[in-house]
């Protein structure tokens, strides 16, 4: 890997840390404890750098479990406690002068277990935080009007409270008893108490009467001016020059890849003679039911374009192919990209080229529910991962190549060569997607859900599923607000949003079962004001695909938050599926997310995300303490399965997983780049670094397969990390195909996972671990 590469390999997304509550005592939901006296409980501070949670039931307990966030470097912690004399007792070590300890407690009663609301302590100098207020009834969909109690387990606090999506502070409304809900909203709310530290906010959303549905919409909507709608009675050189017009604007590297020009290419059912180059912010879609509906006699391609980009395809990012069968002018397709570059339900009529014509590096990508007919060739491609697919052959690998449910994928033989293929795929969905029917109406198509899946979901035909008008969907343009995008989420519409940058001063709560949200040229959600961008209820079936969320200059908790905290349901059924859902922290604003993306609902799939905290960037938009953003994904739902993950530069654990049952078929990260030094980056246990893939502790059932973890410490080639992968040593939790690499030797990771495996060495070269334990 030479110099050139070393340059451009700076670059790389990152996720934001999530913490939320998980409960796992039992399988269903506990009821909230009826009344304070059911039990007494306090913290206290038997050192600077640890505390201990006292509860003393009535009632005499068979269990008491705590569960807490707060300490740095750790997720949420769910201990059952110890009992000396009817009092449970857990110490948590870790902590320093400031940490705010958020905890809470379920209890066995006489048979049935209960839930406490949330307490607060602020370590050092003794300040006790007020107990977050708790709602009765929670927030939810009602088919009528709520009338709504809030309360706080703190003696003497009062309520202030808001019902417009702001936050709430001292000179709120004073909350003195129930409050009407007539409509849908969100009801925020603290605590206060004099000599006391506030309470977090505590937000209950309410989603009344909707079951009538989306008031009518067009069938036949206008997209707005950045979707470009092709019929073959078209000429082909009028086709043709809007294509060339767009790509000349949306393909320079150094120009385009932060700017705020966001294109759709949709052609209508048909055959074309063309060659779409696809440029950054590009979604190129055919808008049939079926990818057979829309041939291009010709190609659609990714090269690395530019002189700039020196022959490589590092930075080929956010661009997408969808629903069309292309026979390649030279009977191979060229899709040479990176990051966020979905290829889905694509008939190539011919070869699949996944490198530059130069054959210099790319890295990494992503095939789904798609066939070649010719053979697909990786060559200088780092890593990809290909689902439900299947390929006349495959050629190539250099780390970590990945398969399930493909036909004519290599045989398993990693490391050597580097290719890990699972016959099927657990469970998938394939995403939904826009088309038109026979009568010119627009509709977007549902696929239903698939277990153990291999090939393609429309091999034998059309994809089973169902489909939904857009009289049902709420187009979202240019000068939508979070309000009008929120009214029309509370009236029962899905969306569909256009291309666009779009400015959230309020969080977009997505309440109801079975909503979806569908972007095509990845529209951007931009968080104001430190907001969270985006907040699913724990329901069914809601679907997000197609979506970009780029954090913005005020710190968010949550850039996208999937379920509420502690939310315990399952969703095997129908599951939440978020699907080529892209994070950004950094790049074209400075900006800074605590976490990118909280999963808190079970059973949920993410289907290829990526998660980046940008390395490069405009001027003034990178830095350690500029966009600052602690972890990409954190898990804390059941059953949940990743397929495809790619998170990026984050600056403490990349993923943190705290759910049970949880898998990940392929996993592409890379440390950050910006370490300062050594001191600023080792993990609450002491080790050097924080790992990239994090299984909390109490997991005692978790599996992945296709993992690959890469270090380029830039700033500080002193700086290391101990492991990349850290698991429970337990033999539920199984580990498949592993490798870490340093990058031109800058910086080390010292083993693979927890203490298994060497350290990196020079020359780029993998360590690979087979399985684990």
């Amino acid at each position: 890997m030479n110099r050139t590469l070393d340059k451009l390999r700076r670059r790389g997304p990152a996720l934001a840390f999530v913490t939320s509550a998980l409960l796992v005592t039992a399988g269903l939901t506990a009821p909230v404890a009826l009344a304070a006296d059911d039990y007494t409980q306090s913290v206290t501070q038997p050192s600077s750098t640890q505390v201990q949670i006292n509860f003393t039931p009535t009632t005499p307990a068979l269990y008491v479990d705590v569960h807490y966030t707060g300490v740095p470097g750790l997720g949420q912690q769910n201990v059952r406690m110890t009992n000396g004399s009817g009092t449970w007792r857990t110490t948590v070590n870790g902590l320093s002068s400031g940490n705010v300890l958020d905890y809470w407690f379920t209890y066995e009663k006489s048979g049935p277990q209960y839930d406490t609301p949330h307490f607060s302590y602020t370590v050092g100098g003794g300040s006790t935080t007020v107990a977050a207020p708790t709602f009765s009834p929670p927030g939810g969909t009602y088919s009528s009007a709520q009338t709504v109690t809030i309360g706080s387990a703190t003696a003497g606090a009062t309520i202030r409270y808001t019902v417009d999506g702001s936050t709430p502070t001292a000179s709120s409304t004073l909350y003195s008893g129930p409050i009407s809900v007539p409509n849908s909203r969100t009801v925020n709310a603290i605590a206060l108490k004099s000599g006391s530290t506030t309470s977090p906010v505590s937000s209950a959303t309410y989603t009344i009467g909707t079951q009538a549905g989306c008031p009518a919409q067009s069938d036949t909507p206008n997209f707005g001016p950045n979707v470009r709608i092709f019929d073959p009675s078209m000429p082909a050189a009028t086709i043709q020059a809007q294509l060339d017009t767009d790509f000349n604007n949306q393909k320079d590297t150094l120009t385009a890849q932060f700017a705020e020009r966001r294109v759709a290419h949709l052609f209508k059912p048909g055959t074309y003679g063309v060659h779409d180059n696809v440029g950054f912010y590009t979604s190129v879609a055919g808008l049939g039911q079926n990818p057979g509906d829309v041939v291009i006699n010709g190609d659609i391609t990714v090269d690395a374009f530019n002189a700039s980009d020196n022959g490589v395809a590092l930075q080929n990012f956010w661009r997408s192919a969808e629903n069309m069968a292309v026979n390649p002018s030279s009977g191979n397709d060229r899709w040479a990209v990176a990051q966020a570059a979905p290829f889905r339900r694509m008939d190539i009529r011919g070869g699949l080229q996944l490198y530059p014509a130069s054959y210099g590096y790319a890295s990494g990508g992503y095939i789904a529910d798609t066939k070649v007919s010719g053979q697909a060739a990786s060559v200088s491609q780092q890593q990809w991962y290909t689902r439900d697919s299947a390929l006349g052959s495959w050629n190539g690998g250099v780390w970590n190549m990945v398969f399930s449910g493909t036909s004519g994928a290599p045989a398993n033989t990693f490391p050597n060569p580097p290719e890990t293929t699972l016959a099927t795929t657990p469970v998938s969905r394939d995403v939904p997607y826009l088309y038109v029917d026979g009568t010119g109406k627009y509709r977007v198509f549902l696929p239903s859900l698939r277990t153990n899946a291999s090939g393609p979901s429309w091999a034998n035909g059309s994809t089973p599923g169902s489909s939904v008008p857009m009289s049902q969907f709420y187009v979202v343009k240019s000068g939508d607000t979070a309000a009008s995008i929120n009214n029309a989420l509370a009236a029962g519409c899905n969306l569909f949003f256009t291309p666009g940058i779009y400015h959230l001063n309020q969080t977009l709560n997505v309440t109801r079962a079975n909503t979806t949200v569908l972007g095509i040229g990845y529209p951007t959600l931009v968080p104001d004001n430190g907001v969270n961008a985006m907040q699913v209820s724990d329901v069914d079936g809601v679907r997000l695909k197609g979506l970009l969320f780029d954090a913005g200059t005020a710190n968010s908790q949550a850039l996208l938050t999937v379920g509420q905290s502690g939310s315990s349901a399952s969703h095997a059924s129908n599951p939440a599926t978020v699907q080529d859902v892209f994070f950004r922290i950094g790049g074209q604003l400075a900006g800074k997310a605590t976490n990118s993306l909280i999963v808190n609902s079970a059973n949920t799939i993410i289907d290829h995300i990526w998660a980046w905290r940008a390395d490069h960037g405009n001027s003034g938009t990178v830095g350690w303490t500029t966009n600052t953003a602690d972890t990409g994904l954190v898990v804390n739902g059941a059953n949940v399965l990743a397929t495809g993950l790619f998170v990026e530069h984050y600056q403490k654990y990349q993923v943190i997983w705290n759910g049970q049952g949880g898998k990940t078929i392929f996993f592409q990260n890379e440390m950050p780049y910006d370490v300062p030094n050594q001191a600023s980056w080792n993990a609450p246990s002491g080790v050097a670094g924080y790992a990239a893939y994090k299984v909390a502790s109490n997991v005692t059932s978790h599996e992945a397969w296709g993992l690959g973890s890469y270090c380029f410490f830039d700033t500080n080639p002193a700086v290391s990390s101990y492991h990349a992968f850290e698991v429970p040593n337990t033999s539920g939790v199984r580990f498949h195909s592993l490798l870490t690499v340093s990058l031109n030797y800058r910086g080390t990771i010292t083993h693979v996972i927890n203490d298994t495996g060497g350290v990196t060495p020079s020359g780029t070269v993998p360590v690979n671990v087979v399985s684990y334990p």
